[in-house]
């Protein structure tokens, strides 16, 4: 884990500059080997590279064209890497206000059409929640945030009330603990939930496990709504 940083370089052409506090590489695609920087910040951890490959390696039929959400963005590496194998747009979502710069200055540095992301500083819970997204719907979701926050729950919840997910969206998550007993009790929690929401013609809320991987103490796994 890193600890919180605010650090600032002096201001150059006007701008002021975040401080850079490591650099990871994008792996593959249009920006392979281009590096993107991030803070050093409490349990900003950009995924591994070995991992970073598995996902994308799931993703390789289904990332092209697809509208993605990097919701616990940190480097913005996942949405970054999305976007170098052909993604549509990506929305990155970052609480940190100095990370949030970093990424403005990575999408600069990648020199990437600003029709082609959006980036929101705020947690992602509530940003879900507000009218901010310029895409209403989501092919494909990252949700890697701090492991310590279980923060995943809440986010899943949020993406799917506010509809911004369906059957088809590909959900990828990592914690480091296991995945599918937590999911189970999510879904249990959400079907309960909506039955007093919506007591009649509700359909039952459901996880599908597509794909799950473990490296180290790392538990990652590619997952969509089922209903029924």
């Amino acid at each position: 884990m890193k600890k919180s940083s605010n650090g600032r370089q002096p201001k150059r052409n006007g701008k002021t500059k975040s401080a850079a506090a490591g650099d990871v590489r994008i792996i593959g695609g249009q920006f392979k080997r281009r590096v993107v920087r991030f803070i050093d910040a409490d349990g900003l951890r950009p995924t591994p590279d070995r991992l970073r490959e598995t996902l994308f390696n799931w993703l390789l039929a289904d990332i092209h064209g697809a509208c993605v959400l990097d919701s616990c963005a940190g480097s913005g590496v996942l949405g970054f890497e999305a976007l170098s194998r052909g993604a549509a747009h990506a929305t990155f979502i970052e609480v940190n206000p100095a990370q949030s710069d970093m990424l403005r200055q990575s999408a600069e540095q990648l020199q990437l059409d600003t029709t082609a992301y959006q980036i929101i500083q705020g947690t992602a819970e509530q940003v879900l929640t507000q009218n901010q997204l310029t895409q209403r719907h989501f092919g494909v979701v990252f949700i890697d945030p701090p492991y310590a926050q279980d923060l995943w729950q809440p986010i899943l919840t949020a993406l799917i009330t506010q509809s911004l997910i369906n059957t088809d969206t590909l959900i990828y998550l990592e914690a480091d603990k296991d995945l599918d007993g937590q999911l189970t009790e999510l879904a249990n929690a959400l079907n309960e939930k909506l039955s007093t929401q919506q007591p009649s013609n509700q359909a039952t809320i459901g996880f599908d496990c597509l794909k799950q991987t473990k490296v180290g103490q790392v538990v990652a796994g590619l997952y969509q709504l089922s209903s029924s």
